[in-house]
């Protein structure tokens, strides 16, 4: 079984190489929640199961055009970590569409059984 630790360095590597859909593929449990600080645009601030984080992600990549991305970390704490995460954006829609902005993001992930199983996010909307 990984450690937190390990888990995390993991997550932030693929992260920082842009292999965010590899990252949800090894490192997160089936059954993972996601809860959001604000829900997108007509969806939920939670998520649940691989399937609807993955639609997430793809649905936030398409509709954003992203300039930078960086992440750091992770930060250990028992069987939780966060990352930090930085972007610069342009999203394509919504009342920020074709505004470019930074955003700063944590994230806390929770692991079991060598998977995340839950992730955070917390950012100022």
């Amino acid at each position: 079984m990984h450690s937190t630790m390990e888990i995390g360095r993991k997550f932030v590597a693929l992260c920082q190489q842009g292999k965010n859909a590899e990252a949800h593929d090894t490192l997160y449990s089936p059954a993972i929640v996601s809860i959001e600080a604000g829900g997108p645009p007509g969806q939920n601030r939670r998520s649940e199961g691989l399937a609807a984080i993955k639609g997430k992600s793809e649905w936030w990549a398409a509709n954003h055009e992203i300039h930078k991305a960086e992440c750091s970390g992770p930060w250990p704490h028992d069987d939780r970590f966060i990352v930090r995460f930085t972007y610069e954006i342009t999203p394509k829609v919504g009342p920020m569409a074709g505004k470019r902005f930074a955003m700063d993001e944590a994230g806390l992930f929770t692991v079991k059984d060598g998977k995340i199983v839950k992730e955070e996010y917390f950012y100022a909307m």
